[in-house]
């Protein structure tokens, strides 16, 4: 085995990252364009450009979506280690992905959106695993720049996912929304769609056409040849089998994170929309574009977050453990909830009904302590699972880890939906509360799952 001391390290990234970063970038802004209206395009009336759904059927129908779209990584993760190589899987992927985007684009309606959907989250199987696991790849499994070079790959994910709602909003809520001569309220969803369709091929496009320059022979083969190649032993061994155990006991924490920070989508929208002040200097914000205010704190904020844990690791003291940072991003996102209680205590919680809007500052913190959140445990997340994941379940072990969001994300639409009995008070203050008590409970027992996870032969 490596000793630190033997284990190379570098002084820079390989050019490689970078172009994941890239084609990661293209894909969120994909994935976070035709989200940021999803909602939006539900609720609104079938005259207006929607299908006129009413709240709870639009959360079950949203929450389905981004949930069913994280359990297809751990059938295109299996799939990759066994029969393609990782720079095939991206491929097939975005591809697929391309044409569900302009599905949707091209039938505006509600079997288009189903069909579109479908072929959006088959495509996901394919992509998001594996380009996790490439980022990991150019890397030796020990190097100490891992956590920063994921962290580096997520602000690439959070400036496509910046970019994207700007754009959607701007298509739907503003170039194309137009009120006719009966005052009714006509917006232009499926440019939003289209826009998404042509990041994902604009993507792939570079990927294609610089993979070979810059990743090399890296991700070519299945995980099982290059496995036969270089004599790794095919059997889970002692150690592989408590690695893989404490993933996959982390995988039910992140649950919790991921239900709280999926109501950015819904909820969060939704008291936005309806609650929030969102008039600036007589300019009246478009309820999407607070979707990309996540991601510019990701962008402002990784490169801060990056450097902090890689110059603690370069410290006597030395840096955290991979699970003290991801309790400290499940007690971040429970504050960020508790922020946003005041607000609606002032508003409440009947549309039908509003005296007053919420300042929007309250939405504007609430997403900071999301975003710091985030940043604790997402990228170290996908670390974690490179670095200790067996070789010969790389990409399925990372399906699985995405699949926890997944399992979530139909928990967030659950509790979106609660929101028209029970108030959003009652959910914000659950779900804040709920965060911080998992987040102290993981804390707790962080030294013995980093023991698990720091197992060798």
């Amino acid at each position: 085995m490596d000793t630190p001391a033997t284990i190379p390290q570098g002084k820079k990234h390989p050019k490689g990252l970078y172009l994941l970063f890239f084609t990661e970038m293209w894909e969120r802004y994909s994935y976070y364009g035709m989200r940021a209206v999803l909602m939006l395009y539900l609720t609104a009336a079938a005259i207006s450009g929607g299908l006129g759904m009413d709240t709870q059927q639009a959360a079950l129908v949203y929450s389905l979506y981004t949930g069913i779209i994280y359990f297809t990584p751990i059938i295109g993760g299996y799939l990759t280690d066994k029969f393609m190589g990782l720079r095939t899987a991206i491929t097939i992927g975005g591809v697929t992905m391309a044409v569900g985007d302009f599905t949707i684009f091209l039938f505006n309606n509600q079997w288009g959106l189903y069909i579109g959907m479908l072929l959006l989250i088959i495509g996901n199987g394919f992509f998001k695993p594996n380009i996790s696991t490439h980022v990991g790849e150019l890397y030796h499994p020990m190097d100490k720049r891992k956590d920063a070079a994921f962290t580096i790959f997520y602000m690439g994910i959070n400036i496509g996912a910046f970019f994207s709602p700007l754009v959607a909003g701007f298509l739907a809520e503003d170039l194309f929304h137009t009120t006719d001569a009966a005052g009714i309220e006509h917006f232009g969803f499926k440019w939003a769609f289209l826009a998404s369709s042509i990041g994902m091929i604009i993507g792939q496009l570079i990927f294609s056409t610089l993979g070979k320059r810059y990743l090399g022979d890296i991700g070519t083969k299945p995980a099982r040849t290059n496995i036969a190649a270089e004599g790794i032993p095919t059997k889970m061994t002692s150690a592989d089998k408590k690695r893989t155990g404490a993933v996959l006991i982390l995988a039910v924490f992140i649950i919790f994170f991921w239900a709280g920070f999926e109501q950015a989508g819904t909820s969060l929208t939704l008291y936005t929309r309806d609650f929030i002040d969102r008039s600036v200097g007589g300019y009246t914000i478009p309820v999407s574009w607070f979707q990309s205010v996540n991601p510019l704190f990701i962008v402002i904020l990784a490169p801060i977050v990056s450097a902090i844990w890689l110059k603690l690791s370069k410290s006597k003291r030395g840096d955290f453990r991979t699970t003290t940072k991801m309790s400290m991003g499940m007690i971040l996102l429970g504050l960020g909830f508790l922020i946003l209680v005041p607000a609606v205590l002032y508003t409440g919680s009947d549309e039908a009904n509003i005296v007053h809007r919420a300042n929007i500052l309250f939405i504007v913190f609430t997403y900071l302590f999301h975003t710091l959140g985030e940043l604790c445990l997402s990228p170290v997340g996908l670390s974690m699972v490179s670095r200790v994941a067996p070789v010969k379940i790389a990409s399925l072990l990372m399906g699985v880890w995405m699949a926890a969001t997944g399992i979530a994300s139909l928990i967030a639409g659950k509790l979106a939906g609660l929101t028209a009995t029970l108030g959003y008070v009652e959910i914000f203050s659950i779900i804040g509360a709920a965060a911080i008590i998992v987040g102290l409970i993981l804390l707790t027992v962080s030294k013995k799952l980093q023991t698990m996870l720091d197992a060798r032969d």
